[in-house]
């Protein structure tokens, strides 16, 4: 999160701004966390409708992988929270930070993944397996160009006042 050297533009100390970024991240794990944790719910609950005896061996695979990587996701979203806790008043706020953004970053990819095989299950359960692996990869496309792709571009922009 913080380049050495780099200038701000505040005038905070090093404590001051682990506790922003620390702040600032926290919002940004609310947000995430609330649908990691639907999407997680919503997964758990698909056995137990009617239809799914209805899904192929490999279907049954893919929704097995999926609820793998979802609980996965549900962990490493959750973990910065349990690493608060564990270094609680250590005065290591600067390596949470670090730590936390890591985390965070690892998670998105993950809820990317998961959210692209979510899609192409649904396509490939509904309309057929090509439709599936198409709307997966347009998922992907998508969450890739709007996750990391469009933050680099205005990252690398100049800026214009």
């Amino acid at each position: 999160m913080d380049v050495p050297g780099a200038r701000s533009g505040r005038s905070e100390t090093a404590e001051e701004r682990s506790d922003r970024n620390w702040s600032e991240l926290l919002q940004e794990l609310r947000v995430m966390q609330t649908g990691v944790q639907i999407l997680t719910g919503f997964l758990l609950t698909l056995p137990f409708q009617q239809r799914f005896e209805d899904l192929v061996p490999y279907q049954r695979t893919w929704y097995l992988v999926l609820v793998v990587l979802s609980a996965l996701t549900t962990g490493l979203a959750i973990a910065p929270v349990a690493m608060h806790r564990a270094l609680f008043r250590k005065h290591l706020k600067a390596r949470l930070v670090t730590a936390a953004d890591r985390m965070t970053r690892g998670a998105l990819l993950l809820l990317a993944l998961v959210v692209t095989g979510v899609v192409g299950l649904v396509f490939d359960v509904v309309v057929r397996a090509g439709a599936g692996v198409v709307a997966g990869a347009i998922t992907f496309v998508v969450l890739a160009g709007l996750w990391a792709v469009w933050p680099a571009v205005v990252r690398a922009r100049p800026d214009v006042q």
